[in-house]
């Protein structure tokens, strides 16, 4: 990890905390001017920039699914230097991201009660394993949003096509144990509207904090 990227209101109660890599970087002002249009709640968002995505994002070793690189098992390394950032208790923190940094964010709710909600944008959910965690495991934040594009599951790849099916499982996991938790279906393939699902994740979680 390296670099923390800051934007929103500073003195803001409600901190938002999203891994990211370059490509993210680039949208994040767009990322902002959309929550901002979508809830009244000031925030701030610390943004972490990831090195190795495949690695310091995933919760345990995986195969390769497409391409030549396979996953690592970084992920409690990575939530360990997020949490240095998170212990100000006159805070409320909410963690999330897109695609693995999502699936991340879901992760991390597993390890830490440091997070009030969890914003997961077309989460990695294919992940090999995860569902199976997910059932075995109680998770320790309060509110869980989930979303997935419409053509994400229509892929060649064996794998990354069980993600409709189970995300779908997950957001049954987390409603069965009494978590707030929305499953959001998006228009579009896995690289539309990054931004725009990102933030619209991080505002429902905003949005809830007011009811």
């Amino acid at each position: 990890m390296k670099g923390l990227f800051e934007y929103g209101d500073p003195g803001a109660s409600a901190v938002l905390v999203q891994p990211v890599d370059d490509h993210d970087l680039s949208f994040l002002d767009d990322e902002i001017r959309t929550i901002q249009s979508l809830t009244d709640v000031p925030f701030r968002l610390a943004a972490l920039k990831v090195k190795d995505w495949n690695r310091e994002l995933s919760p345990w070793k995986a195969p390769p699914v497409f391409g030549k690189d396979g996953f690592g098992d970084g992920a409690k390394a990575t939530l360990d230097e997020i949490l240095k950032t998170v212990r100000d208790q006159t805070k409320t923190f909410y963690i999330g991201g897109y695609s693995l940094a999502g699936l991340f964010a879901l992760w991390a709710a597993y390890q830490t009660d440091a997070f009030e909600g969890v914003a997961a944008a077309s989460p990695s959910m294919w992940f090999p394993g995860f569902t199976e965690y997910m059932e075995g495991c109680e998770i320790k934040c309060r509110t869980v949003y989930l979303s997935l594009g419409d053509k994400e599951a229509k892929t060649r790849n064996p794998v990354m096509a069980t993600v409709g099916a189970c995300i779908q499982k997950a957001h049954s996991i987390l409603t069965q144990r009494g978590v707030d938790c929305i499953l959001e279906w998006n228009e579009g393939n896995h690289f539309k509207d990054a931004d725009v699902r990102t933030a619209k994740a991080f505002a429902w979680l905003l949005n809830r904090r007011k009811t």
